[in-house]
């Protein structure tokens, strides 16, 4: 059973709400994050989860957007051997409502290969990778919440120092929430307390 403890963490200067586990760091403490991003991670386990605010794209059409993004953060990754497990239809979030236009939410997992920081392909990880776009058209925001998952750690990567190589140990196995449940509870529990930040 899970021993993690969940709270809402306040985001972009508390304009926007999220729960997840607080296993899960804030980066900026320790380094540089990007203005639009709002970036977490469990060291002990190499799992990040960020949250960004991107313009929004109108020639995405609803039904393919968490997938393109997927795609578009492999090739920005330079990721390999990426696949898409699963995609979700597009759903309307009611709770997430700007003039009474709700958010419209696709998501997506995928695999992918992919190394950490400026470490060369040889020392690539196998990843499992969870996508959620909330559409946020009122506000010509699209937002995506990302939630990265070690599968296998490569010996020579950067985070065998940490967690150790090879295959990764299941969460649930060291009393934590399984990242699938970090994601959805991010997604869901996601708000906007101050619509001005867009």
């Amino acid at each position: 059973m899970p021993q993690d403890i969940t709270y809402q963490h306040p985001l972009f200067g508390g304009k926007i709400s999220c729960t997840f586990p607080n296993r899960f760091q804030d980066v900026s403490d320790i380094r540089e994050v990007p203005g639009h991003q709002e970036v977490f991670a469990d060291p002990n386990r190499d799992e990040s989860l960020i949250i960004e605010v991107l313009e929004f794209k109108p020639d995405i059409a609803d039904n393919g957007s968490a997938v393109w993004f997927l795609q578009d953060l492999a090739s920005e990754q330079d990721a390999e051997g990426t696949l898409v497990i699963e995609q979700s239809g597009v759903l309307e979030a009611p709770g997430l409502t700007y003039y009474n236009t709700p958010a419209v939410v696709t998501t997506a997992v995928g695999q992918m290969a992919i190394s950490k920081g400026r470490q060369g392909r040889e020392a690539q990880n196998i990843v499992k990778v969870y996508l959620a776009n909330l559409r946020l058209k009122e506000v010509d925001t699209d937002v995506l919440v990302t939630a990265y998952e070690p599968i296998v750690i490569n010996p020579l990567s950067e985070s065998a120092d940490t967690v150790g190589a090879g295959v990764a140990v299941p969460a649930a196995q060291v009393g934590c929430t399984p990242m699938d449940d970090v994601f959805k509870l991010a997604v869901t529990s996601f708000r906007v307390l101050d619509w001005s930040l867009f």
